[in-house]
């Protein structure tokens, strides 16, 4: 939610802003303005809609002059789309400008405080609260007056900061919103997330809750909330900067589609050695492991949904219990939580808000986190007891793809290892499991290869109202994902059920056309799926079936097969959702919708 962009250096700031935040539009937005101090004074343009407008009114930056700025990509929160709400928001004076990522919770109460004060209000949202409120502090030294605010603000903040009485300085700080500091060779940056500032550093900062930063044209420096100064060590990032452009594909989405054969060797590859699984990286002992009574699953949206195939996969090879929380609900539902559990938490981000919330409270209770995660040095990263990279790098479209598949394969490897050191699985096993993960790259290509079928049978679904996903046990899980991949980018109603269910009220909603799409690849459910199938082709159903390669038995009861090749019967979801993700993408192409961001929908959902 939202996007951050500061720049000050010996460059002119706005091209800077504006190409920043062109890197964080998958983060989701409805309005966007930059601030730019142009040697006397704060001049901001702001500009409802896409980015394009904002770069349009100024000539791609070229009529903000100035060598430091903020840029902002608001998403409405508090008060809808419009110039007076979008950032950067000033105080009366317009001598301090703001830009804020999330939510003030005690807005409300400090708003009433300031207008009883005499500060009056233009906008409806919570961070114009902030600008009125570091100017009631500011006595002369910034600093003091951001720590002030920071005592007394509530909720969740990334700030980037101008003060006109100093004009070579940026302000940033935050709590529980992600903030990240670039140090580069022409100038410092503040942003949201690593690719805003990959153009132009390596070399990063991830600023921590509660943590001031101060950049200056060669300097950074740190603060926590009393003041006080603190030393940081920065971080080297890896990415390839191609990783973060399209390269040639109509979308990013498409791109990231064709890029997980190699994110699930990066996720593999690291952690096989010598014909079995290390992931020494943990720091859990094998003891540690046996002694592992249950294990909670907590994610959001498509995290969620690895989670649920998960849980089939640990309680079917490693037979530990597991249960599965949207994150969401975690907390709020007073889980029971013992001695001897661990808590997974699935964020690709690593800074998803719900997720870090359920994660706290696991570790406000005592018990053992792990995180899996793409970002490294994120808050997910950093504050969970162990840790696991998927290494999917950059994921810029907002239904995520690649985070996805990556997720799913370090899922399965943690539950080999640990049916493995728990006993309940031989070398042997092992050695099969490893085999059939290795060949999934090429699999996942193949399958990537064929996409003209599906294109083609895309093409008579664009204008589908309503179309149900279903499968039973591993497949369910798959049809969740499937279903939340068509609804995301298209716009096109779809639901998710358990076969079995469908019999139980769903199959009242089958009319003559209806498309259904069914996941038939655990071979143990074969017949019982296939008679749903017919049950719902009898009542005009047209069904779309996703099987294995061999099952030719279901061309009988489908009207439309997809083939995936034959793989362990627990890895079949990594294969299965690639003629999904495709079915979706071709749907949403060809009704003409933005693929890469869907409307109301953001990458990183950074509030609750």
């Amino acid at each position: 939610m939202c996007g951050i962009v500061g720049y000050i250096g010996v460059s002119q700031a706005a091209p800077i802003l504006l190409d920043g935040l062109s890197k964080l539009e998958y983060r989701g937005y409805d309005s966007a303005g930059i601030a730019v101090y142009d040697g006397e004074n704060i001049k901001v343009q702001k500009a409802i809609g896409r980015l394009k407008v904002l770069s349009e009114q100024t000539h791609d930056g070229a009529t903000m002059t100035g060598m430091a700025g903020i840029g902002h990509t608001r998403w409405a929160t508090h008060g809808a789309p419009s110039n007076q709400n979008a950032h950067p928001h000033f105080n009366q004076e317009e001598t301090i400008a703001v830009v804020h990522n999330g939510i003030i919770e005690n807005y409300l109460k400090l708003k009433k405080h300031l207008e009883g004060k005499g500060y009056q209000f233009v906008s409806d949202t919570d961070t114009e609260v902030v600008v009125h409120l570091l100017d009631y502090y500011y006595k002369g030294d910034p600093i003091e007056a951001i720590t002030r605010v920071m005592h007394r603000v509530e909720g969740s903040y990334a700030l980037g900061i101008m003060f006109k009485a100093h004009p070579g300085i940026l302000y940033a700080v935050r709590k529980d919103s992600p903030l990240i500091v670039g140090h580069g060779k022409d100038g410092n940056l503040i942003a949201s997330d690593v690719p805003a500032v990959l153009k132009y550093t390596r070399n990063v900062y991830f600023i921590q809750n509660e943590e001031i930063a101060v950049l200056s044209e060669e300097d950074i420096s740190f603060y926590n909330v009393d003041g006080e100064e603190i030393t940081k060590e920065s971080t080297t990032i890896d990415w390839d900067i191609n990783a973060a452009e399209k390269g040639g594909y109509e979308h990013f989405m498409l791109k990231e589609m064709y890029e997980q054969p190699q994110t699930v060797r990066d996720t593999l590859n690291p952690r096989i050695k010598d014909g079995t699984i290390d992931i020494e990286e943990l720091g859990m002992s094998e003891d540690e492991i046996c002694r592992i009574r249950k294990i909670h699953i907590v994610a959001c949206g498509s995290a969620y949904h690895t989670g649920v195939t998960a849980k089939y996969v640990f309680e079917g090879i490693a037979r530990i219990p597991v249960e599965v929380d949207l994150a969401s609900e975690f907390r709020y539902r007073n889980p029971i939580l013992q001695q001897d559990e661990l808590v997974i938490i699935i964020s690709q981000s690593g800074e998803t808000a719900d997720s870090l919330a359920a994660l706290r409270e696991a570790k406000n209770r005592g018990i053992k986190t792990l995180g899996i995660v793409n970002v490294v040095g994120s808050s997910i990263a950093r504050e969970a007891d162990k840790v696991m990279y998927t290494w999917a790098g950059p994921e810029i479209a907002v239904a995520t793809t690649k985070a996805y598949s990556a997720q799913l394969v370090a899922e399965y490897l943690l539950a080999i290892k640990f049916a493995q050191i728990r006993g309940e699985i031989t070398d042997t096993e092992v050695a099969s499991y490893l085999k059939d993960l290795q060949k999934l790259p090429e699999q996942i290509e193949m399958l990537l290869s064929n996409k003209e079928k599906i294109q083609h049978f895309a093409n008579r679904y664009i204008s589908a109202k309503d179309v149900f996903f279903v499968g039973r046990g591993l497949d369910y899980a798959i049809s969740m994902e499937g279903s939340l991949k068509l609804k995301e980018i298209s716009y096109i109603h779809s639901e998710a059920y358990a076969a079995g269910e469908l019999k139980h009220g769903t199959i009242s909603l089958i009319e003559e056309g209806t498309l259904v799409a069914a996941v038939v690849t655990q071979e143990a459910l074969y017949k019982k799926t296939i008679s749903n199938i017919v049950e719902l082709t009898s009542r005009g159903a047209f069904v779309l079936a996703v099987t294995n390669t061999g099952n030719t038995e279901i061309e009988k009861a489908a009207d439309y097969v997809i083939y995936i090749p034959q793989t362990n019967r627990w890895f079949t979801n990594s294969l299965a959702i690639i003629p999904l993700q495709l079915f979706s993408y071709y749907v949403s192409v060809g009704k003409g919708c933005d693929v890469d961001k869907p409307r109301n929908l953001a990458k990183s959902v950074t509030v609750e």
